[in-house]
């Protein structure tokens, strides 16, 4: 259930009442009503991923049996030879499913047309499937757990049922954040009761994540589908303003949606982790991805850098573990050479940054900070171009673009003056937009029950009129209308 949308607004209510009556049920056993809501939150889970395509859900069934099974039989084995071959043999079946959904037809095709190219003929079909929703976040998720119990963080869980939940809860299976098993198991068996607290907490962030969604994201789409997709015939300024517009994009969209999974979370009564934290605050590249996807990142960290050797080496070794890792990561992001050169140039930054010394600022001086602030953004900006293209050639004549500058003297004081200028803007609005969410929260929690529901009302409002927008144009696109969007 994608949750800006009209389904998520009558469904989920629904959905929030049932649950807490049978969390309620009086004369019962607390022990019972826990697993009576679990199992509830399964078949919701559940229910709701097989709407995509209900086959599907044998898959995630799949790899939540492989990982649940593998790590009983590698936490009853003791002898290190016979573990790790385990671990081995247990993860390359869980990311089986992974590979030949999202990456088959990519791998057939680099293979085949390097192939051709040395005249050698192949006839390996490619395969016509959709890809599973989500397959990227719950097969993680799910490996992170029987890599933890590998080794030996936690201890393999014996309880099939709360061991399918945490694969598969809802608000978080089809964009994360992706859970650990530590923080996410314990608070799957615990009994948990409605919290006025949490749940307001929890619809701030709902409605924070669907501002920067419907309100910010999908307005900034607009303009820059626009220009992305006829960027041959735009101007260089236009190319400009939408690599950084989608930027926020990118960020709205995301970051929204993780709020809107953490508040829903919040709303069950089940804490999930936070995702951004300020991510174009920066003030490098390291810094960006100890702020950006933070559930990604400190996967990434514990299962690919540190088990490579982390920075416990020498330093040839550790650019190497670094390059490494964010190669995996763009690998993760799609199955497109762009997402490859994404990750692995994120990389290179990060070793460049650690062999200068550049990786950390310590001061907290505005003057110094800001400068760093600024080319931070500019460089994650040029790197989104890269995720943001269909192909390299698309990206390479996008950026080439940029760079075609007006031929006489005054439109070229003009680009160079609007060029500053949009950059001091869009870093200020950079800042204007990560700090609004704790004045909003301020606001909200104001003493004046006047102040608080005029930011409440303000907000719901804001997001109704774009929301309905949206879902106006979606209707005209599917009915056959010819209506222009914007």
């Amino acid at each position: 259930m994608v949750f800006n949308s009209f389904q998520f607004l009558w469904l989920f209510p629904l959905i929030f009442i049932v649950y807490y009556v049978l969390a309620n049920i009086p004369r019962v056993k607390s022990r019972t009503r826990h697993k009576v809501t679990n199992f509830a939150l399964i078949i919701v889970s559940y229910g709701l991923y097989m709407q995509w395509k209900p086959a599907y859900a044998l898959i995630l069934l799949g790899i939540t049996a492989v990982t649940y099974l593998s790590a009983l039989v590698i936490s009853r084995n003791e002898a290190y030879a016979k573990r790790k071959f385990l671990i081995s043999i247990c993860a390359v079946i869980t990311l089986i499913p992974l590979i030949a959904f999202k990456y088959y037809n990519f791998i057939n095709d680099t293979v085949g047309g390097l192939l051709a190219s040395l005249g050698i003929a192949t006839g390996l079909p490619g395969l016509n499937w959709a890809i599973p929703i989500g397959i990227s976040f719950f097969s993680f998720q799910a490996l992170g757990y029987l890599f933890d119990v590998y080794y030996k963080r936690i201890v393999a869980e014996k309880n099939w049922w709360d061991y399918m939940l945490f694969v598969s809860f809802f608000p978080q299976i089809l964009s994360g954040p992706i859970s650990k098993a530590k923080d996410l198991l314990p608070q799957i068996k615990a009994d948990r009761q409605f919290d006025y607290s949490q749940a307001v907490s929890g619809m701030r962030l709902l409605l924070w994540g669907m501002f920067l969604k419907v309100v910010m994201a999908d307005r900034l789409g607009l303009y820059v589908d626009m220009v992305f997709n006829n960027w041959q015939n735009s101007s260089s300024l236009s190319c400009l303003f939408a690599a950084f517009f989608y930027s926020f994009q990118i960020y709205g969209d995301f970051a929204g949606y993780s709020l809107m999974a953490v508040g829903t979370g919040k709303l069950m009564g089940i804490e999930l982790v936070n995702n951004f934290n300020r991510p174009y605050l920066s003030v490098s590249i390291t810094d960006f991805w100890h702020r950006w996807h933070i559930s990604l990142s400190s996967w990434l960290k514990d299962y690919i850098y540190i088990p490579l050797g982390g920075s416990r080496c020498c330093k040839a070794r550790n650019y190497f573990n670094i390059l490494i890792t964010f190669l995996v990561s763009g690998i993760w992001h799609g199955a497109n050479w762009t997402f490859i050169v994404w990750g692995v140039l994120h990389g290179v930054f990060q070793v460049i940054e650690k062999a200068l010394g550049l990786q950390k600022c310590e001061s907290k001086c505005m003057w110094v900070r800001l400068p760093r602030i600024i080319v931070t953004f500019i460089l994650i900006s040029f790197l989104w171009t890269i995720f943001r293209a269909s192909s390299i050639s698309c990206w390479w004549g996008f950026i080439s673009r940029i760079f075609v500058l007006p031929h006489n003297a005054i439109s070229l004081y003009l680009f160079i003056l609007s060029l500053l200028l949009g950059l001091v803007f869009l870093v200020a609005l950079s800042k204007f937009l990560e700090n609004r969410y704790d004045m909003i929260v301020a606001m909200m929690e104001n003493r004046h029950r006047t102040v608080k529901w005029i930011v409440f009302a303000a907000a719901v409002f804001l997001v109704l009129i774009f929301f309905q927008r949206c879902f106006f144009f979606d209707i005209c696109q599917n009915e056959g209308f010819s209506a222009v969007r914007g």
